[in-house]
């Protein structure tokens, strides 16, 4: 989606403005964290405001008379969006002037909205827009508002109001952080839960993020998610809880959220009524009041440890057992817990005992560390299922997905789609559903021959380019001495200029011959999968036939990359060495120009392969390990671990303990031999800038007459 190329840069700039702007307010983080969400909100709303209404007015019936019928907030029901008054428009509260009232016309907004929506009366931002000037409130609502996201259609602000909760989480501007849950994590346990219809509970549910999930689990099978699922949500946070309505209702979402202390209270009654559990309860509390709870029905498998204080000695098989017991009589739960869990001694191993002699625990997924904003420790995702097949009631499915992950910033992990879908698709195969796997690698290969032909008119477009650039070099290079003393020239020039021109010129013709066999290969191999029955050809097959496309395409990546640094190298050579400015045949400004549009071109012609390559590899990665398209286990990723080795190991459901340790992967990106050059080359840079540096360093001393 075009929208999506630039929202990560979009989404930091946003960020970045509402920040500066905290600065100049009387408001510290914590207190800046609601007005500035209740703002997101809004624009968030108006975003999907539009795009519902977009479906609606094409809906309508027109009338004998060629108009249509009035637009009213019924409409929008089973649209996951809410109705906007013209006043609550955001363009609206954009467009006031500086002599208007903004935190008025704001606040105003928010009680329309409320008026409208009665899950949300009392709970949006209002009187907080006060304490803000009316030109920071202009400031703010601008920045939120910038040009390029007024075109774009999908759910580009819906991505805008999750990452302004996960800056708010990483800044702990609100209970902690603990309030938000990685996007990545809870579209995993929605997916393998897959809640297609029934109840929902999450008893710990901070900012409702397992609900929003679950409905898009729903949206995506094209069905109505407020007529499929019913939300249930205990939180213990006040503001958490309104955040919580926010998010649902900026979806079009209905849930009932009660504040509860989910420990001592089960307002909603749920007790085996529950056909899905989701959560991510905070971790390791040692505060709950064990006398409190020792009764509870909600403790199955009773009481874990104790400690001298009487409080339970470690709250996470409190939480497990809460959401086990909460499971109606096929249901399925899933939620994050601390890797800690999964191998407790004492009481707690005597809790998991119990609860794996249900049959019920059915899969366990390890996740790295660093996925989480407001904790670095690796966790893990627990899965029950209450309807398991009679031949894996005594079996649990061990992943181990510490491998798997996508570096986001230097300290935040998470999945790509992608990884998303291969760590579901060994999930699939474990139930039988491997014609889903099937698919996914066809999509795939399918992918990889799409991108692979959309790269064809990058591939001649540099080249063509490039060729100009060339052109325009020549008449300058035509000047200089094809041979001079290697003294003469700086280190910098790699050697003499007549080589470096002739590296130039057998890279040039390497990349043209590997464009054309390119060119040959991805329209014969296109031609040839469209020919193909996809249920039933052979995977390892078809990747086979691949394999001469995906080393074209890796050589003309390394081709691409090394034409325009030889290029660039000449023209530092020319600038640097030869002074190519004094020169009536060097014309600046052209080669300024080309330059830039050559690295343009190089740009879009290497990323548009490295997307044919990076499909070509997860069907690869997924071929490598179930090549029969059926599950078995993998060294250090899977394994269908049995009750007997589960008792042989203390009842430990650690998947690590079970699946070995992967063998180490090659990078795919990794060249030794390019970063090798490229060490050399700056290597080279730096030794010149010390012989300049050292020459200066004398010529001045002896200007000192030292």
């Amino acid at each position: 989606m075009t929208q999506l190329e630039n929202i990560e840069a979009i989404e930091k700039r946003l960020w970045s403005a509402a920040d500066t702007l905290r600065a100049n307010s009387n408001y510290a983080s914590n207190q800046y964290f609601m007005p500035v969400m209740g703002l997101v909100f809004l624009r968030h709303a108006y975003s999907r405001y539009l795009a519902a209404k977009k479906e609606i007015i094409a809906s309508l019936p027109k009338r004998s008379d060629g108009s249509m019928p009035a637009i009213t907030k019924e409409n929008f029901r089973g649209k996951s969006a809410i109705f906007l008054r013209p006043q609550a428009e955001f363009d609206y509260l954009v467009g006031l002037k500086d002599s208007d009232d903004r935190a008025k016309a704001v606040i105003d907004a928010m009680e329309f909205i409320e008026e409208d929506n009665e899950s949300l009366r009392g709970v949006l931002p209002k009187s907080e827009y006060r304490e803000l000037s009316n030109e920071i409130m202009g400031e703010l609502l601008r920045a939120l508002n910038p040009e390029e996201l007024k075109k774009v259609d999908g759910d580009v602000f819906g991505r805008i109001y999750e990452y302004f909760l996960t800056q708010f989480a990483d800044q702990k501007a609100h209970d902690g952080g603990e309030f938000f849950t990685p996007i990545s994590l809870v579209s995993l346990i929605a997916n393998v839960l897959e809640p297609k219809r029934g109840t929902v509970l999450d008893p710990a549910c901070g900012s409702g993020g397992m609900f929003v999930q679950s409905a898009r689990f729903v949206e995506n099978l094209h069905e109505n998610p407020t007529a499929n699922l019913k939300f249930c949500g205990l939180e213990k946070n006040k503001i958490t809880i309104d955040l919580a309505k926010m998010n649902l209702a900026v979806h079009g979402l209905d849930g009932d959220i009660k504040q509860a202390i989910t420990y001592y209270d089960d307002p909603h009654n749920l007790y085996k009524k529950a056909d899905f559990v989701m959560a991510n309860p905070p971790f390791n509390v040692d505060e709950i009041d064990a006398d409190k709870i020792k009764n509870d029905p909600r403790l199955p498998f009773r009481l874990p440890g104790v400690n001298k204080k009487g409080k339970v000695s470690n709250g996470n098989y409190v939480w497990i057992s809460y959401f086990y017991s909460y499971l109606a009589e096929q249901g399925r739960a899933g939620f994050v817990m601390s890797s800690q869990a999964s191998s407790a001694g004492n009481t707690e191993a005597k809790v998991r005992e119990k609860l794996i002699e249900t049959g019920h625990v059915d899969i366990m997924i390890a996740i790295r560390s660093n996925f989480f904003y407001t904790r670095t420790v690796p966790c893990e995702l627990w899965f029950f299922n209450k309807s398991k097949p009679a031949e894996f009631k005594d079996k649990v499915l061990m992943i181990d997905a510490r491998n798997i992950f996508r570096k986001v910033t230097r300290k935040i992990y998470d999945f790509s789609p992608e990884q998303l879908q291969n760590i579901l698709s060994i999930i699939w195969l474990y139930r039988g559903e491997n014609k889903r796997f099937r698919d996914l690698v066809v999509n795939y290969i399918s992918a990889t021959l799409n991108e692979a032909v959309q790269s064809i008119a990058p591939i001649h477009g540099y080249e063509t380019i490039f060729a100009k650039l060339n052109k325009e070099l020549q008449p300058f290079l035509a000047t200089l001495p094809k041979d001079l003393p290697a003294t003469t020239i700086t280190a910098q020039a790699g050697g003499k200029q007549a080589e470096t021109v002739k590296e130039l010129t057998d890279c040039l013709q390497a990349y043209k011959n590997s464009s054309q066999t390119f060119t040959k290969l991805a329209q014969e191999k296109s031609t040839w999968w469209g020919k193909q029955d996809p249920n039933n050809i052979k995977l390892t097959e078809a990747l086979k036939e691949l394999e001469p496309l995906a080393e074209e395409n890796n050589k003309l990546i390394k081709e691409a990359e090394l034409l325009y640094r030889l290029a660039n190298r000449l023209i530092d050579v020319c600038l640097n060495t030869y002074n190519a400015k004094e020169s009536d045949k060097w014309n600046t400004r052209e080669i300024t120009n080309l330059k830039k549009q050559t690295e343009e071109a190089r740009d879009t012609v290497v990323n548009q392969l490295k997307l044919a390559r990076y499909f070509y590899h997860q069907a690869q990665w997924l071929v490598e390990r179930f090549p029969e398209v059926k599950l078995r286990d993998v060294e250090g990723l899977v394994k269908l671990v049995d009750k007997a080795e589960l008792k042989e190991n203390n009842w430990s459901l650690t998947p690590g303990r079970y699946v070995g340790v992967a063998p180490e992967e090659e990078d795919p990106d990794f060249d030794f031999s390019e970063t090798m050059r490229t060490i050399h080359a700056e290597l080279e840079d730096l030794n010149t800038q010390a012989t300049d540096l050292a020459k200066k360093i004398s010529e001045n001393y002896k200007k000192l007459g030292i």
